[in-house]
C-alpha cells in the first residue's frame, strides 16, 4: 500500500523510499503514512544483521515521532539506523527526508528482537 522500496541497505542501517501517490494524502502526505514508513524502515534496519537466525522473531514495541515539516506531494526517504542492540531490545533512530535532504520527521524506535 505504501509503495515502499529499499533504496540503500547496509548492516544496521537502511534507507527506504516511499514515492508520493495520491492515496497517501491528497497534496499532503498523511502522518499515518509517514509513521508507517518509519516503522518499515526501522524494522528493516533491525533485521539488517547477518547473525540473525531464520527462527528470529521481532516486533515494534514503541516509537515516538516528531513531524517537523509538511510533506506535500513529494517522495520521502526514511533513513534508519540502529543505535543499540541489547539482549532482546533494540533502539534505532529514523530521519524522514525529502529528496533534497530537508528533514520532514524524526523518530526513535524501540524494537524487541529474539535472535534465536
Amino acid at each position: 500500500m505504501l509503495g515502499a522500496q529499499v533504496h540503500e541497505l547496509a548492516a544496521d542501517r537502511v534507507c527506504v523510499k516511499m514515492p508520493y501517490r495520491e492515496q497517501l494524502g491528497v497534496g499532503r502526505i498523511h502522518g499515518g503514512a509517514i509513521s508507517a514508513l518509519v516503522d518499515v524502515a526501522a524494522t528493516a534496519a533491525f533485521w539488517a544483521d547477518a547473525q540473525l537466525s531464520e527462527q528470529a522473531l521481532g516486533a515494534t514495541v514503541d516509537f515516538t515521532i516528531h513531524f517537523l515539516r509538511l510533506a506535500a506531494g513529494i517522495d520521502l526517504y526514511a533513513y534508519a539506523e540502529v543505535r543499540r542492540r541489547g539482549g532482546t531490545m533494540c533502539i534505532g533512530d529514523v530521519s524522514v527526508r525529502s529528496e533534497q535532504g530537508d528533514e520532514m520527521a524524526v523518530a526513535r524506535v524501540t524494537y524487541k528482537l529474539n535472535r534465536q
